[in-house]
């Protein structure tokens, strides 16, 4: 009888922990992420149409101090080398910005760079974002400056799309792609030295590669990955090449059932 007590005690205190106390454990160490946002609601950004010939002029007369729009002929003032050692990553070529950006997010970035990667806790007084805000811009003036990036769009690889989107931080060893940024220097922009992304395929589900790529800080809050704002076509993209790299009997395995 006295076994009998201990055991229904026992009983008891287990059946308390697994539906209830696991179920809240379970909450806190794994709490629920939500989904992929690609239309950036948080931002509140909508945008109108702009004339594309005037945004070709705004970009010359405002980017390509650091920028290149390679695809009609636009080079940067300054070389990649010297890019990465001032600002600590290579800036990024535009020619496919209407491509891979999202129209709101692209605008929103425009007004407030930091705020719209959310990596504003990165950044304060005494250390700056390194492309400045163009606040001071109309709504008319940017939604032409996205028009511009939107008429010169052709068709890329998912390669090219992931060294755009990517490959300016990261490395990706299997497929012989290194970042042409200077180490040194982005390791003291991040904080630290990005990583190799040649099997984060592998190393992370779809799910959480999704919602970290649209916006790192819901599954590592306080990361100094930025936000990129890629469409969500474009993300599709990126992830396909990963997979080709890093994941290249994916297709194999799921054919005979696994």
């Amino acid at each position: 009888m006295r076994e009998l007590k201990i055991l229904v005690v026992v009983l008891f205190f287990t059946a308390v922990v697994y539906w209830g106390v696991e179920p809240f454990a379970h909450s806190q160490m794994h709490p629920h992420v939500a989904p992929a946002d690609f239309s950036f609601k948080d931002l509140g950004h909508t945008v109108g149409k702009g004339d594309f010939i005037k945004g070709e002029e705004l970009v010359q007369a405002n980017c390509v101090a650091c920028h290149s729009v390679k695809s009609v002929g636009i080079q940067s003032a300054m070389s990649e080398s010297d890019a990465s050692l001032a600002y600590g990553v290579v800036p990024p070529d535009l020619s496919n910005a209407g491509l891979l950006y999202d129209p709101a997010f692209l605008s929103a970035f425009l007004k407030n760079p930091a705020k719209a990667m959310l990596v504003e806790h990165k950044f304060d007084q005494t250390r700056t974002f390194p492309m400045p805000s163009y606040d001071w811009m109309s709504e008319d003036e940017i939604a032409s400056i996205l028009a511009f990036f939107h008429s010169i769009v052709k068709p890329v690889s998912d390669k090219a799309l992931y060294e755009e989107a990517c490959g300016r931080c990261h490395d990706m060893k299997y497929d012989k792609t290194m970042s042409p940024s200077d180490k040194a220097a982005l390791t003291a922009y991040m904080g630290t030295l990005p990583p190799d992304l040649s099997i984060m395929i592998r190393a992370k589900s779809d799910e959480y590669l999704s919602t970290f790529i649209n916006n790192p800080q819901k599954q590592l809050a306080g990361t100094s990955m930025p936000r990129v704002g890629l469409t969500e076509k474009a993300q599709n993209q990126v992830i396909s090449y990963m997979e080709k790299v890093g994941d290249r009997k994916k297709a194999e395995r799921e054919d005979l059932g696994y």
